[in-house]
């Protein structure tokens, strides 16, 4: 038997080993930064307002270390479901510290049509509504792992309505988004010319029946003179609730789940919060 000995590039090996490390480090680094089995950790949280208990949700991700943005998050009408604790553990995976706050109270968490009494309650009350805003975004503030000047607000429906208060309010936070909320404000309680310092971002249903064409030009006009660094986004076709599944899908009912809008309105979410905390 004869063997033969064919010449051998080694550069070849070189190459092989360079794109391992371009492949390897990457990934060595994340399981320094992300040990293995850590996972998004969530708890219950009481806490009172006014003589009120109140129960909320807290969520963050134990492989970020130190502190982080917070983001509090207001319910629709039907009270801290989990829908907003999904949303809370989708916002913990990104890495934030976040705080589904609870407005009506422990255990209260009502159905349509009592739903609806106990919205119409805060939203004829923008003080009250306020005030339980501000508890929940203390305890978010007073935790250990929140970057405290670093803070948003997002709300839906119901919920919507209220962190656009807190931007009235003018509130000691960085941003708000509101997704299908109502916009106008309670007499006596619009914002002030130039008081206004969280940047504004509001996801809106194009067909939405239940904020009208001049609801939305009077709060576009009402931010422009206070002074507001606002956004305001329109999804064709969609109406109320298009970012909740429970809406269902007959938009000709005023409220449906609207996929397309949903997908599209969080990405638009997660490019304004990195815009908000100086990450991109």
């Amino acid at each position: 038997m004869v063997w033969i000995l064919l010449p051998f590039d080694y550069s070849r090996i070189r190459l092989w080993f360079l794109d391992m490390k371009k492949l390897l480090l990457p990934l060595m680094y994340a399981a320094l930064q992300f040990p293995a089995g850590a996972e998004v950790v969530t708890n219950s949280v009481e806490y009172e307002h006014d003589g009120t208990t109140l129960e909320g949700f807290h969520a963050y991700d134990d492989r970020v270390e130190g502190k982080r943005p917070g983001i509090l998050i207001i319910h629709q009408w039907t009270g801290l479901t989990d829908y907003e604790k999904m949303r809370a553990k989708m916002l913990a995976e990104l890495g934030y510290n976040v705080f589904a706050a609870d407005i009506y109270g422990k255990g209260i968490r009502p159905q349509p049509p009592e739903a609806g009494e106990y919205a119409g309650k805060y939203k004829s009350d923008r003080k009250l509504y306020r005030a339980r805003m501000m508890a929940g975004l203390d305890v978010l503030k007073s935790d250990e792992r929140t970057h405290a000047s670093h803070i948003a607000a997002i709300g839906y429906c119901f919920g919507g309505t209220g962190v656009l208060e807190l931007a009235r309010a003018n509130a000691e936070i960085t941003a708000v988004a509101s997704f299908h909320g109502g916009l106008a404000p309670a007499e006596g309680m619009e914002a002030k010319e130039g008081e206004i310092s969280p940047i504004v971002i509001c996801f809106h249903g194009a067909i939405d029946p239940h904020v009208s064409p001049e609801e939305v030009d009077a709060f576009q006009k009402e931010m422009t003179a206070a002074g507001a660094d606002w956004q305001f986004v329109s999804f064709s076709g969609a109406v109320h609730a298009f970012t909740q599944k429970m809406a269902g899908d007959d938009p000709s009912k005023g409220a449906a789940y609207d996929e397309k809008a949903d997908q599209r309105s969080w990405e638009y979410l997660k490019q304004f919060l990195d815009e908000a905390f100086g990450k991109s």
